[in-house]
């Protein structure tokens, strides 16, 4: 029995000293998500061992966990993958960033816990650690929009499938009031997409119109005089993302003589964001031209 306990207690003062030479956090960008949002992960990994570690080389040597704090239970799809071997050296850091939300069922609000766990081959040991806690919560729904997508060709032989565009706005990074547009198909019980659309004014209501392409077209103010122009298309990508300046006139969608939605108004800002990306000249500029006598 002696033996029993004096062989718990060195495996436990052996699992401290590893934990104490090896640590593992997970950081979050926020802490509210939307239910279909992408949860976005890092793990810090520090090695104060004396040693280099030899990490990546096997599929399950990084691995997750959620835990619901309301009772839930999450399901786990599949292994996230974090792919990749390399050395992390001893003083030395490294983070891994990986999306989870494809790999856990996370379809309820509350209140959960994400863990991380480092498998270390070489020393037969693990890390985990500690739980970072984060919120699921629910949007306020502003507006929505069934319609079909649009088929190959002019003569369609079945009926099209029917999706919905949905708009939400989530008050909440500090109180500051995001923009999100939630893509499912027309009974909600699948979310294709969730799209963070950015910052919103709480006194101006974003004016959202599909065209004929079923294409989503969102123009929302997202500051005092600046206002986010953004086009989504069926599968959810973002195919234009623009910023318009109120100077002389409000920006405004409106149709064109071919029927086509466009920004009317303001004056169109180029930014490193935009969709898509803006053109840079690389031409050096031309010293001025001077006039002979």
């Amino acid at each position: 029995m002696r033996k029993i306990l004096l062989a718990g207690a060195f495996s436990l003062a052996l699992g401290c000293s590893l934990h104490a030479q090896v640590t593992v956090e997970v950081r979050l960008d926020q802490d509210q998500f939307l239910q279909g949002e992408t949860l976005p992960v890092a793990v810090r990994i520090v090695n104060r061992s004396g040693q280099t570690l030899h990490l990546g080389e096997d599929a399950d040597w990084l691995t997750f966990s959620i835990e619901s704090k309301d009772q839930f239970i999450v399901s786990k799809n599949a292994e996230a993958p974090v792919t990749g071997a390399f050395d992390l050296e001893s003083s030395k850091f490294a983070t891994k960033r990986v999306d989870l939300a494809p790999y856990f069922n996370l379809n309820k609000s509350g209140h959960y816990e994400i863990s991380a766990t480092v498998r270390i081959k070489n020393w037969d040991a693990q890390m985990s650690s500690p739980g970072k806690g984060f919120d699921l919560i629910e949007g306020t729904r502003l507006w929505e929009q069934a319609f079909g997508v649009p088929t190959a060709g002019t003569n369609a032989t079945q009926a099209p499938e029917i999706r919905k565009y949905i708009l939400q706005q989530a008050n909440y990074l500090r109180s500051q009031i995001r923009l999100y547009v939630r893509l499912t198909d027309e009974s909600e019980s699948r979310v294709i997409r969730v799209l963070p659309i950015g910052p919103a004014v709480s006194l101006n209501r974003p004016e959202p119109q599909v065209d004929r392409q079923s294409n989503l077209h969102l123009l929302n103010q997202n500051g005092a005089r600046t206002f986010n122009y953004t086009v989504v298309n069926p599968d959810g990508n973002v195919l234009a993302h623009q910023t318009y300046e109120y100077l002389n006139s409000r920006p405004r969608l409106k149709l064109d003589a071919d029927g086509k939605i466009i920004v009317f108004g303001g004056v169109r800002r180029p930014m490193l964001d935009d969709v898509p990306a803006p053109k840079i000249s690389t031409e050096e500029p031309r010293p001025p031209q001077t006039s002979q006598p």
